[in-house]
């Protein structure tokens, strides 16, 4: 009778043993292609401040969708609206694991360029140029929280956006 239990013993070991691997190299499997635009797919919406070049700044409300293909590749579309102001940015945007390169454009004034720039930490610093327009724009996501900052020295000086998901 011992040995009958000694075996059933060994058994369930070696079943947990198999179990805790496979759940193991699941997790790890995910971990690993799990991208630095994991998280952001969805809506959000949110405000802020932009400030202009003559030295205004106004409140401004936003509203930004994120798809994201697999971690690694990210289309968004970001549009918002002061009293007197307004931007519709879209980016196409792919990363290498930390590095990112990608596209963008503004709808309302007909400008587009490339970007570059890194991603770690739950956080995105990319620069971004096209004809005569450069800027740096930041984006840093907690959770369901998520602050974009952009700053330049054209029109558009600097940007502050909190948003949330949702």
């Amino acid at each position: 009778m011992t040995t009958i239990a000694a075996m059933l013993a060994r058994h369930t070991l070696k079943a947990a043993a198999i179990g805790a691997t496979l759940i193991l190299s699941a997790t790890a499997s995910h971990a690993q292609s799990a991208g630095p635009f994991t998280g952001l797919a969805g809506s959000w919406s949110g405000s802020g401040t932009v400030s202009l070049s003559d030295g205004t700044s106004e409140q401004i409300r936003c509203r930004a969708v994120y798809q994201v293909n697999g971690g690694m590749a990210l289309k968004q579309n970001l549009r918002c609206a002061s009293d007197s102001y307004k931007f519709e940015l879209s980016s196409d945007v792919k990363s290498d694991g930390t590095q990112v390169t990608g596209s963008w454009s503004e709808a309302s004034r007909n400008i587009y360029g490339n970007l570059q720039g890194s991603a770690s930490g739950g956080q995105i610093d990319v620069f971004v140029e096209a004809a005569g327009f450069a800027a740096n724009l930041t984006l840093t996501t907690k959770g369901n929280k998520q602050l974009v900052s952009i700053s330049s020295k054209g029109q558009i000086r600097d940007v502050s956006i909190n948003m949330v998901r949702g």
